[in-house]
Order: C-alpha cells, then structure tokens, then sequence
C-alpha cells in the first residue's frame, strides 16, 4: 500500500515514484486548483503538491502517489528532515475521513490534559507521544538485551494472586467459579520470584505490571511498569553491577552515548547534599551546611537541630513578590 514512510524521504530519492500514507496535518491553498498538504505519519512530515484538494480536511487519512522532486529555490525548509524534497503530480486516494479534532495536534499548543486524555487516540498522533512511546519501547527492549545476556531468565508471573499483606491495597478480582472468593491483582511479583530461586531458576527477570489501590500522586498511579529481577548466590556487589549494566544500556541506547559506570553514593551522602534518598544529581544546587550559624538564634524558623540551604545564583536580586511566589509553591510541595 506504501513504499516509504513520509519522514524518511531524502533528496537522494528525487525522481522516484513513491506512495505514502498518513493524516493530512496541514492544508494551504495555492490558487484555485492547487494546494500543499502537510502528510503526516509517525516518522515525520513530507510535503505534497496536489491538485483539487478541495476534500481534504484535517486530520483525512490518506494515500498519496506521486513523484519525488526538488522543491524550487526559496521554499526549501531548513527545519524539517524533508524539507529538501516534495511529492508532486500527485494522486489522492481518502482512506478514511474525520471530523475536525478537538486540538490542534502540536506539540507547542499548551492543551489542557483533561482534553487529552478524554481523546487519547487523537493526543497519541502527536509528536511528543510517538517519541515517548518509542523511547518506552526502545529502553523495555535494551533492558531485556542487557538482562538476557547478563543470563537471566524472562519469566511471566501470574496476574491473578491470592491476596497477601504488602504495603497498600490489593485491588480484587471476583471469582465466577466461587462465589464469594477474589483473586488480588499483583502489589509485585515478589513471592513468585522467591519461588523461582527454591525451584533452582538461578536468574529471573521480567518488566513486569504491579497494581496498587492506593492515592494517586504526581508520581504514583494505580499501574506501573518495573523492571524487576531475582538472583541466586550472589553479592551485594553483584546485584549492583547487574543493574548497572542494564541502566547503561537503556541510556546508550535512546541518547546514544555510552554512559560508563553509575555513580554511586551512601543514603548518609546523598541526604547530607540533597536531602532525599533519591537525588537528581542534575539539580546541582547541593545543601549547605547551615546548623553551626544558626546556633544562638532567636529565630524560630531557624530553631532546629539541623539547618541547611542552598545557594541560589542571582537570589539576592529576588523581589519581595518573587520571594513570596517561591514561599507558596514551597508551601504547596510540603514544605
């Protein structure tokens, strides 16, 4: 149905006839009879020059034949990997019409995330969640590489437990076969990758689902994804290399760059410079050590048998209502 993917057309492609398919992202009329279709498809954009394109609407799913050719001078586009090139002499065929969307599919429009959500199929065209959906499997596929050659077994665990005391909630699944009894969806796969070191598996891995009935946070949701992973007869030292290399392999593989050893530090370390057991070492403004000049005040906020801060590059200019702006959103992360 097509010979090419609309983002991956280069100018050494000139002269060859080509068909692609995709979502009309973006419609200009060029005279009468001619206008300039922006087709769009999970690799990128291609321009098409078509002639009586008075049907085509916003977001049309369409096939488009035509010929690969040098745009004329002046109208190339710098900003786009296709923007070289154009498809001419083109012949449409509608495979599926649209009504107009509920948002513009770009990813500079801020869009209230409501909106997004309540057409989800709609937000996943857009560039920013093809790219994290692809980031998601890219990494989930180099963690199982790192993992497989690090000779641990990929073993799917049960979703359908008996309930066990774990940090929150089960949620329940009734049984059709026994009235009255529930399956728990799994917390984690812990007990059954302890069962798998008794039966002599060795290495167990798997990205596995885990079900919480729990709050919802910013950074908490009822399912996730984890990597989880047992072994047999190891170290401390063991665990953590295995980890490291499948970490360092994610990240090579998305960003490219090799990543070499993670760092590590202490739980005493990382809450002396970042108070918190899971520091973003990114942030870069690390705490200071405040208590010794803080001893004699008088001062209740500063009253305390530890005191730290941090230094903020161009604080001292700060206004009063900046000043206050960063006391409330403080006050709102718990501060």
């Amino acid at each position: 149905m097509r010979t090419d993917h609309c983002g991956t057309l280069r100018a050494s492609d000139i002269g060859r006839e080509v068909a692609v398919c995709g979502w009309v992202a973006r419609r200009r009329e060029h005279g009468e009879h001619l206008a300039f279709i922006d087709l769009r498809d999970h690799t990128g954009l291609v321009q098409c020059v078509v002639d009586g394109a008075a049907d085509l609407r916003s977001e049309y799913v369409v096939r488009i034949s035509g010929t690969v050719r040098q745009r004329p001078d002046g109208t190339t586009n710098d900003n786009m990997p296709t923007g070289e090139i154009e498809i001419g002499d083109c012949r449409v065929e509608i495979l599926n019409i649209a009504e107009p969307p509920p948002f513009q599919l770009n990813d500079r429009v801020e869009v209230d995330e409501m909106v997004r959500l309540a057409h989800r199929y709609v937000d996943l065209r857009t560039e920013r969640m093809q790219r994290n959906l692809r980031i998601r499997a890219k990494v989930n596929a180099s963690l199982r590489r790192a993992m497989d050659n690090q000779g641990f077994v990929e073993i799917e665990t049960p979703m359908l437990i008996a309930s066990t005391p774990e940090g929150a909630r089960d949620f329940v699944v009734p049984s059709r076969l026994s009235p009255g009894s529930f399956y728990a969806l799994p917390q984690s796969p812990q007990l059954f990758k302890q069962l798998c070191m008794v039966g002599g598996i060795d290495r167990y891995y798997q990205i596995a689902r885990c079900l919480r009935d729990e709050d919802l946070r910013a950074d908490r949701q009822f399912e996730f994804m984890q990597l989880d992973a047992e072994a047999s007869f190891v170290s401390q030292e063991e665990v953590l290399a295995f980890i490291s290399v499948a970490v360092s392999a994610a990240v090579e593989e998305v960003t490219g760059q090799k990543m070499g050893d993670v760092p590590r530090m202490t739980w005493q370390e990382a809450q002396e410079r970042f108070g918190s057991d899971k520091p973003d070492i990114r942030f870069g403004m690390e705490l200071l050590e405040l208590t010794p000049n803080f001893a004699a005040t008088e001062f209740n906020a500063f009253k305390a048998d530890c005191v730290k801060g941090i230094v903020v590059d161009g604080g001292a200019e700060f206004t009063r209502s900046k000043l206050d702006e960063l006391t409330d959103k403080a006050k709102r992360w718990g501060a």
